[in-house]
């Protein structure tokens, strides 16, 4: 009992630490899609970063039973992977591409480091669950600390496209937050087959859409190195693992996980893209965080003290 005890430790602590290890590498890529769309259109790129991906998962896919595994599949299964694809990578990972553009990168991530608030609040809805008296103080610190990061509201019309452009890709990624935890959590289905299925979807979706509006790209050698990078490293193989450790991590731990970013990005912006924060900005960000903390935290806090 013992032995298997250690080994249950030592697997649940291997998997914070992945999950750790991707956040990283998707804070970079802040900063990767902030220099290559100085060259290439949001949604194509974006389309090109996930089909890339997608085209280097597919062999390893078939070489694992993919095509048994997707025979297997319900329509309920397909229905769930495929509206995964379109919310999580056509709709956030557009919108996040489209709203870097326009944002500074600290600014975007700020929006999108709001939806642990907004899951928190569709939970009411999608899962009959009431924010705690707690988590309700938690809401109120994040908008506080986003009004004051914001504050005053005196932004150039490219900006305010950019911000409502990230407003909805941060309700998106709310929305896939919970339909990803629900996926992984029956344990049915592979990581790797529903990483496969919902990024080809989203894939398709994303670089149909960015030929249609801006036509066939030319890119440059550098271009096509921060592409490739970011389909194989921070998608194909970041994603994939993100998806390993959902098996093992509970929801609210993989969403304070998540967090990190929040810390990482604007560290990462400041330090390679030039951009700065100044002290209200810093305090904005700091109480801001700290409220969708005490939103993830607060049913961890209120279980602990009903075992005690």
């Amino acid at each position: 009992m013992a032995a298997k005890a250690n080994y249950a430790q030592s697997a649940h602590i291997r998997a914070i630490l992945q999950a750790l290890f991707v956040t990283f590498l998707w804070s970079t890529s802040w900063v990767l899609i902030k220099l290559g769309l100085d060259d290439i259109p949001a949604l194509t790129f974006a389309g090109l970063r996930y089909t890339c991906a997608f085209l280097c998962l597919l062999p390893i896919f078939l070489q694992s039973h993919g095509l048994a595994a997707l025979r297997q599949l319900t329509p309920g299964a397909w229905k769930q992977l495929l509206l995964l694809g379109i919310v999580y990578y056509a709709v956030t990972h557009g919108a996040q591409f489209v709203s870097i553009a326009y944002l500074p990168a600290i600014t975007a991530n700020r929006i999108l480091g709001f939806t642990p608030v907004v899951v928190a609040l569709l939970g009411m809805v999608m899962l009959s669950e009431r924010p705690m008296k707690i988590q309700w103080l938690g809401i109120v610190v994040s908008i506080a600390g986003l009004i004051l990061f914001f504050y005053p509201i005196q932004l150039p019309m490219g900006q305010v496209i950019g911000l409502s452009v990230a407003v909805v890709g941060m309700l998106a990624n709310a929305v896939s937050s919970i339909m990803g935890r629900s996926i992984n959590r029956t344990r049915e289905l592979s990581p790797l087959l529903i990483t496969t299925v919902s990024m080809g979807t989203g894939a398709l979706i994303l670089l149909t859409s960015g030929i249609f509006l801006h036509g066939v790209p030319v890119l440059s050698a550098q271009s096509w190195l921060i592409v490739a990078w970011l389909a194989v490293v921070n998608t194909a193989f970041a994603f994939t693992l993100w998806n390993h450790t959902l098996r093992t991590l509970a929801a609210v731990e993989s969403s304070i996980i998540n967090s990190a970013m929040s810390i990482q990005i604007p560290m990462l912006a400041v330090l390679f893209l030039g951009e700065r924060l100044n002290g209200r900005q810093v305090l904005g960000l700091v109480v801001s965080i700290v409220g969708v903390l005490v939103v993830q935290l607060a049913r961890v806090w209120v279980s602990r003290r009903k075992e005690v």
